[in-house]
Formats: C-alpha cells, structure tokens, sequence
C-alpha cells in the first residue's frame, strides 16, 4: 500500500491538517455545553475536550490511524479526518481528530473523497478524545468551507468557500491525462441534489439578471417567470445538456441531477431537442432563435453554444465510471444511441473557444459552487483546460 504516515515521538500526539472553527454560545464553561456561537480555533477546540458541543473549522491534514499517526495518502477508511489551524501543520499535538460517522462518510471520509485533503471544513460535534487524542466526536453537522453545518441531505446551504486559485491547488501546473486526473478527484466532492431540489436550484442559478422573478431559458433565450415550470404547454422544466438517455442514467441522484448541466428550458423545445448530439445545420427552431435541428443533432444558438460545450465537458470529467454511475466521455459522432457518449466533441472545442464564459455563466458557476453542490464546472474558470486535455 502507496501510504504516507506522520508519527511522533511523544505518546497522544498525531500529525494532521485541517482547520477547523468552534463555535459555542458563552465563554468556555462545562457548566453550558450545549452552547455555540463564537468561533473556536483547532487550538481552541483541543485545549477545551471537556465534553461540550462546539464547532470547529480546520483544514483537513489526513486520515489518523493512531495517537501518533497521521496517514496523507494512501486511504483506507472514512470514518475519520485529521484537521488542523494551518493546511501545512505536520505536528499531531496540533491536530484535532473528527470521527466521520456514518451519515457523513460518502461526502467526507478521505478514503471516498481523497481530495479533501488540504480544503477547510466544518463540524459540529463533542469535544472529548477520539484515538486518546484530543478530539470531536459524534458530529451533528460536516460542510465543506468555514462557518456552515447543513444536514447530511442535500440542502441550498452554501458548501463552498475557497477561492478558484485554491480550489484548483492540485491541477495547477498540469496538462493532459494529469490534468484530468486531478480535475476530476477535485470536482467529485460534491452535495448532490435530489430531482425535486433541482427545481429550485435552477430559480436560483439562472435567475434574469434584469428580473429575479424570472428565469432565461437555454435555448430559447426567453425570460420566463420562475413560478411557471411544470409540464404544461409554455411550461418550463428541467433540460438535461447532456442527455439521460446516453448512459441511461436518469433522473436518480447523481449525473441525472448535477445542476451544472441542467438548465430552464420550454416544454416543446426540450422535447424537440431529445437526445440529439450537439452538431451545426439543420432546419430553423421556430421557438428557439438561433437553434438549429436535424434527425441526428441540435444546434445552440450563439450565445449559449460555449456554455452548451463546457456543461458537457464538465460531466465529462466529472463522471468518470469510479463512482457506481457510466464513464460519460465525448466524442465526434452524432450517432450515439443510449451509449455513454455524446457529440461532436470538434464541435464542442471550437464552440467553447467561440463563446467564451460571460457573467451569467460565471455567476451561475459560483452560485452552485456556494449554494447547491459545492463544486465547480473547471471549464468555466479556465476554457484553455479544454484543449489541455481532449487536443
């Protein structure tokens, strides 16, 4: 086993970093446990193991696997995280050890997510020892970033708070396959959403800047009041870019509703696009100026095409077969059935470098970043990463 351990001469003490932020009502009084509202440093949180409720925010150093044992690679379980004051910390006697309990595991333990390692997280839990080290136990909230705790269903909590430059920490520097490698152990930490939240999330991402009562919608381009969604003729609903069908995945929690490609679109177009791979030609789209269809593909219109192409990428990389749903992958057919893959990937690159990311992309991207999943489309904050990987 590839494992990487930092150890310690003196007994009870483990290497780890996270930073983590504890939060408690009142000054630190056994007598009021149950209490959090100011904010505890891991320091903080390790001088005070009395038994008290707090929450704390660190930034993740490792899994520990004994009182003076701190593994940074090489994962083999989710049950618990190692997390210290600075992302750098390497002493375990500053290092606080949280217990990932089961309902926290698929989101939070190293060995599901191993890149979580150096990003700041939040828990809420018990100050008592974990491993006979200075520890919280038992959490009742874990989120990504400082100062939230959403339950362990998804929930329009804010997830994410790193800068893009520090969120891309891993990737920077790379290219090619290495670059796709750590995208996407980057981008599959996420909140997933069910399909009924997607409703939401999408009054929220692609609300009109020039009317928050509204929504634009993809294709079409119109705006269209937020409240009008459903099945109806006119209605809007819910527009899968890259189409359940290919891959068959559905509507079930995860790629069938990633927010990152779906968006607002009218009932009829939607329907008019199907499953058709992305290509240029065909006849005019009476509902959807500047849309073009034919028997095997549909065209964007301008606008949008670049989003079109980066919304594919993104489920590209991000949905990689290592995860229980298919290895979504583009490619320059438009005649893709209910196979994983969906095109033309020619047509895609160039659109991406035509239309490049404008505000309402960028917004939209930050905004599922914060609110819904904690994750961010990488080809929206850098479009040269397209080329960088497919050529």
């Amino acid at each position: 086993m590839n494992m990487k351990s930092v150890t310690r001469s003196r007994p009870g003490r483990l290497i780890a970093a996270v930073v983590l932020t504890v939060t408690v009502a009142t000054p630190l009084t056994v007598t009021d446990a149950a209490s959090a509202a100011t904010t505890l440093t891991v320091a903080q949180a390790l001088a005070a193991q009395d038994g008290r409720t707090a929450t704390v925010t660190g930034y993740v150093i490792g899994q520990p696997t004994a009182t003076n044992t701190v593994i940074t690679s090489g994962f083999t379980a989710d049950t618990a995280i190692a997390i210290a004051d600075q992302a750098t910390e390497t002493g375990t006697g500053r290092m606080l050890y949280v217990q990932v309990t089961a309902a926290w595991r698929s989101t939070f333990g190293l060995l599901a997510n191993p890149s979580l390692r150096g990003r700041q997280v939040t828990a809420t839990g018990t100050l008592t020892a974990y491993f006979s080290h200075g520890g919280l136990k038992n959490p009742t909230a874990m989120s990504l970033g400082g100062g939230t705790t959403p339950s362990p269903s998804p929930t329009p909590s804010p997830t994410g708070t790193a800068s893009p430059t520090d969120y891309y920490a891993a990737a920077t520097g790379r290219t090619g396959p290495a670059l796709r490698t750590a995208l996407h152990t980057i981008i599959r930490t996420q909140t997933k959403l069910t399909y009924d939240q997607v409703w939401d999330a999408l009054k929220d991402t692609d609300q009109d800047p020039a009317n928050p009562a509204n929504v634009i919608l993809l294709y079409s381009g119109r705006s269209q009041s937020k409240t009008s969604n459903g099945g109806g003729v006119d209605d809007w609903n819910r527009e899968h870019v890259w189409a359940k069908s290919h891959g068959d995945f559905g509507t079930a929690t995860g790629p069938g509703t990633d927010v990152h490609h779906l968006r607002p679109e009218d009932v009829s177009v939607n329907s008019l696009r199907g499953n058709k791979d992305f290509d240029a030609g065909g006849s005019a789209v009476a509902e959807a100026p500047g849309c073009y269809t034919d028997a095997d593909s549909f065209e964007p219109r301008n606008a949008v095409k670049g989003d079109v192409a980066r919304m594919i990428l993104y489920m590209a990389i991000r949905y990689e077969g290592d995860d229980g749903w298919p290895d979504l992958e583009p490619n320059d057919s438009v005649a893709n059935g209910t196979t994983p893959r969906l095109g033309r990937l020619s047509k895609l690159l160039a659109w991406n470098e035509q239309d490049p990311p404008d505000a309402f992309e960028q917004r939209r991207n930050q905004r599922i970043y914060e609110r819904w999943q904690g994750n961010r489309n990488p080809f929206v904050d850098h479009p040269e990463w397209a080329r960088s990987i497919w050529g």
